[in-house]
């Protein structure tokens, strides 16, 4: 392969006349300059992607109920919206900043608070990143490159978990692909202004999910600076100019919320100190690359074992694996061959810097998942998939271009292969989930490849399009169908999967098939069992039932203490749900309260700034939004912060603000750090109030007479 053949060139936007038709002719047919079905293919790709995501979309119920909760104070609260609070009445924010709430929060001012106005802002999001990706990709090769690379995000099973789900992932994966297509279209131009908007999409995207969003700063700020057409200093200028639009639009909130007092705003949630500085770069910061989170669920253990294994391989684990790594061998094989390709491009030549601005996405966020020490989720994956997308669309369009030499369709035949192979592998993860499925994938694979090599060496060079169809479609295939599986399956819970049941780990919680143990969970601990020897995300001996209409082998775990939930009664939309995603004695799931204590809470809900305080946001999340009313968190996330104290926490009850205490949540904080005020209260409470149980849960009234406090001594006295 020593010729060198660089994509045609693409006519710029608006030629042929375009602007002379009228909008909905250029909707329709696209540019003059594109083949008749290119535009009707984009469409058609973003109506399917959108379908895809929206289908069935108010299964989910709340999904991830500690964010829905925080849209839910948002639309009582216009304090709350802004600082990202739990709850209406402000004690506590969530443990992000709060872009991604904002976005979900007007949704349901709009359209009122229900499953549908939270989640689908996530699914067109997904939509949205779509189509930049295919702009992305479009600018520098063919339009059937975009449109292949569209697919492949679109159909990533990760991808589709969570552009269904209610987590900051999805807008922060759009605004960073935002930010990649800007910094394409400043290397083309030097114009200025593309890469003052990259910058700005980096900083809403820290205000979505914190230092996540720098990971691929370095590889933007490179593609510019060295591959860009205008002169040194003037890159340097631009890269200055683009960092300041970085710092406004990411450092502006940080800089209010730090100058606010204290005592008006809700405590920051996550931090030992209240400080978003301390969030920033501690607990959400270098905390998650070296494992010193004090007071996350789970933290403390050695390094690399608490989280799971780290290591090169770790995006292809049991964990990971099935959630984005179909095609990841074939990205990085057509990194190679792609660079290779391009070697004797001049410095600009733009598809090498789309190239190396997408490789280095890959390799950069890669690694850093791969190798980080402090809490990590199989979901945070989703931030790869635009990468390996856009690797896999063009390398394809260059190895197409080159399909009669020999090489070239011999690295591709071997790309097939290794991609089919790996698929039909990961497809033996669930061997009783559709096993045709892997032996149709393998056998497509091979034909596919055999077809490719044979195109450039016989005089069949007709077939050569058949052949390129039967190894995309064997390449999807797998990724298609765990997508498949993702979306007819209903998500709740803390830590959700992508796929079919039995997927890989991360049902719940790092460790071994169901979430905890072996040598990827915690010390000590059998398979499947989380401290305490529970089952991940109920009681010991918890039953598996499947979600009515689910693919084959959708179980889910049940069993949970009365009141603390389980993840999986029916939410606002109904459904059973699989895969609570908690465990650790039930703070990672929402609570499902009956009847009876909604209306127990709703009693003279108006007379108090919280009907109730319960340990931990997840089971506060669960009651506030089935009584509409604040519900205090105790703790926050992980019922580790100090928030309140013991002492904040009595002067609210004496002052008549909280109506009840609901008993229970403290098991899953054992061993975890961070504070114990959590702990204090509730032994405050369990000793100056009467329990009362009602439809199983505990409750403590804390304005009963016998509420009336004079004991002023310590907890322990």
């Amino acid at each position: 392969m020593t010729a060198v053949v660089v994509p045609l060139p693409i006519p710029a936007p608006g030629v042929g006349g375009a602007a002379d038709r009228p909008w909905y002719a250029r909707l329709v047919r696209g540019r003059e300059a594109d083949a008749p079905w290119v535009r009707p293919a984009l469409l058609a790709l973003l109506v399917g992607t959108g379908a895809l995501y929206i289908w069935g979309l108010g299964a989910s119920g709340w999904a991830n109920s500690f964010y829905a909760a925080a849209v839910q104070a948002g639309t009582e609260s216009w304090k709350a919206f802004f600082f990202g609070s739990s709850d209406a009445g402000n004690s506590i924010t969530v443990d992000k900043t709060p872009a991604a709430l904002w976005v979900m929060g007007l949704s349901a001012r709009i359209f009122g608070v229900n499953a549908w106005s939270i989640l689908i802002p996530q699914a067109l999001e997904g939509v949205a990143t779509v189509g930049v990706l295919y702009l992305a990709i479009r600018r520098r090769f063919p339009a059937w490159a975009g449109l292949l690379g569209g697919a492949v995000l679109a159909l990533t099973p990760v991808a589709a978990l969570m552009f269904r789900f209610n987590n900051p992932d999805a807008l922060l994966v759009l605004l960073l692909t935002v930010a990649a297509y800007a910094v394409l279209r400043a290397q083309e131009s030097g114009a200025t202004r593309w890469l003052v908007l990259a910058g700005a999409c980096v900083g809403v995207g820290f205000l979505a999910k914190m230092l996540q969003a720098f990971l691929v700063v370095p590889v933007l700020a490179a593609v510019y600076l060295l591959l860009a057409p205008v002169g040194w200093w003037q890159r340097v200028r631009q890269l200055l100019s683009s960092g300041l639009a970085l710092l406004v639009a990411g450092g502006w909130w940080v800089a209010i919320v730090e100058l606010w007092p204290e005592s008006s705003r809700p405590y920051i949630g996550g931090s030992q100190h209240n400080s978003i500085l301390e969030l920033t770069l501690g607990y959400n910061g270098l905390g998650r690359l070296n494992g010193d989170e004090t007071g996350s669920v789970g933290g403390g253990g050695p390094r690399g074992r608490g989280w799971g294994a780290t290591g090169w391989d770790r995006m292809f684990s049991a964990e990971m694996g099935g959630q984005i790594s179909w095609l990841l061998p074939a990205a990085l094989i057509l990194l190679v061959v792609g660079l290779w390709s391009t070697r004797r491009a001049p410095r600009t030549d733009p598809a090498r810097a789309a190239l190396v601005l997408w490789g280095g996405w890959l390799l950069g966020t890669g690694l850093t998942f791969s190798y980080m020490a402090g809490i990590f989720h199989a979901y945070y994956t989703i931030a790869l998939a635009p990468a390996i997308a856009a690797l896999v669309a063009m390398g394809a369009a260059l190895l197409w271009e080159r399909r009669r030499m020999v090489r070239a369709a011999a690295v591709a035949a071997l790309t097939v292969a290794v991609s089919a192979w790996w698929s039909h592998h990961l497809l033996g993860r669930t061997p009783d989930w559709h096993p045709w499925l892997r032996h149709a994938v393998l056998i497509g694979g091979v034909v596919g490849a055999l077809g490719v090599f044979a195109v450039a060496l016989t005089a069949l060079r007709g077939l050569a399009p058949v052949a390129a169809g039967v190894s995309a479609v064997a390449l999807l295939a797998g990724p298609a169908g765990y997508t498949w599986a993702t979306v007819t399956t209903a998500q709740r819970g803390s830590i959700p999967s992508a796929g079919p049941a039995g997927a890989g780990f991360g049902r719940g919680f790092p460790g071994g098939p169901g979430g905890f143990g072996g040598p990827r969970g915690f010390p000590g601990v059998p398979p499947g069992q989380a401290p305490g020897g529970q089952v991940p995300g109920g009681q010991p001996g918890a039953e598996a039932q499947v979600f009515p209409g689910a693919p084959d082998g959708a179980g889910r775990t049940r069993g949970q203490r009365p009141g603390m939930g389980d993840g999986t009664a029916p939410q606002d939309g109904g459904g059973t749900a699989r895969r609570p995603g908690g465990g650790m004695g039930g703070l990672l799931n929402g609570s499902t309260p009956g009847k009876e204590v909604v209306a127990a809470l709703k009693r003279d809900a108006g007379r108090y700034t919280w009907v109730a305080a319960s340990v931990g946001s997840n089971s506060a999340s669960g009651y506030q939004l089935a009584t509409g009313d604040p519900v205090m968190p105790i703790g926050g996330f992980n019922g580790s912060d100090p928030s309140p104290t013991l002492d904040e926490f009595r002067k609210l009850v004496r002052n008549g603000r909280i109506h009840y205490f609901i008993g229970g949540g403290l098991d899953g904080m054992r061993g975890m750090g961070g504070g114990n005020t959590a702990q204090e209260i509730a032994t405050w409470v369990e000793r100056t109030f009467t329990a009362t149980t009602v439809d199983g849960v505990t409750l403590y009234d804390l304005t009963a007479p016998e509420g009336n406090v004079t004991d002023e001594s310590s907890p322990n006295a």
